[in-house]
């Protein structure tokens, strides 16, 4: 906080949240410590970019006035964020029952012999605040391996055995509580049982391919039969999973 014989500003720097293409705004705090009306007036180094509400105003004896200083929406962001704007707002004593209307530019001129109270602000820009990350930790789909169906029709038994393999290597020898053995021990069981169903698929499958090529009739029949035997494995599969 300044603090001035007639007036008290909080804060010393305008900090300004820094986003490309969006108006921020930061506020002033002007305290009048006097028993005396105090009349204000705030300039800035760089007019065309900032607007301030109120601009020049009358603060009352032991009141506070709020000031709004709004950037406009930047397109170009300055290197590492350093500014070299500055404000500042000079207080001078004024008459009881002055208002914003009675305020003219001569009462702020030490030339005419009024005393006029000084104080500079300094413009900051800081990095906004990052969101929260909308990605919850532990979530079902990073701990549950899963048997997926290929487009093709067959079991994707490699992604199940890849899934169970990393999870058996993210545990710790020290970690290895009698909970966490069993979990292995039926994950890894899972895995060798997908691997010998995998087999079988595709040795049966083998097996139908050369005994179609074979015949000439049966075709559509057969065809069905290998539809049913895939659909029949896949179903266990992911009842087991």
């Amino acid at each position: 906080m300044s603090s001035g014989e007639l007036l008290n500003i909080q804060p010393q720097e305008l900090q300004f949240a820094f986003e490309l293409r969006k108006q921020i705004s930061c506020s002033l705090q002007l305290f009048n410590n006097t028993d005396n009306y105090v009349a204000f007036k705030v300039k800035t180094t760089n007019p065309k970019k900032y607007c301030v509400r109120p601009n020049t105003g009358v603060v009352l004896p032991k009141s506070t006035c709020d000031v709004i200083v709004t950037m406009q929406a930047q397109k170009e962001a300055p290197p590492d964020l350093q500014c070299k704007d500055k404000f500042l707002l000079q207080s001078v004593v004024a008459s009881p029952g002055t208002t914003t209307k009675d305020i003219t530019p001569e009462m702020f001129n030490r030339e005419a012999g009024h005393n006029v109270e000084e104080c500079k602000l300094r413009v900051v820009y800081v990095a906004p605040p990052r969101p929260p990350s909308p990605v919850r930790e532990g979530s079902d789909e990073e701990s549950s391996p899963r048997v997926s169906v290929s487009e093709n029709g067959h079991s994707d038994a490699s992604e199940f055995i890849g899934a169970s393999r990393a999870f058996s290597e993210r545990v710790a020898p020290q970690e290895t509580t009698p909970e966490i053995r069993a979990l292995i021990s039926k994950v890894t069981e899972e895995r060798n049982f997908a691997v010998d169903q995998k087999k079988r698929l595709q040795h049966e499958l083998e097996l139908l391919r050369r005994q179609v090529s074979r015949s000439h009739g049966g075709i559509p029949s057969v065809y069905v039969i290998i539809v049913a035997l895939i659909g029949f494995i896949l179903g266990y599969l992911l009842k087991r999973t």
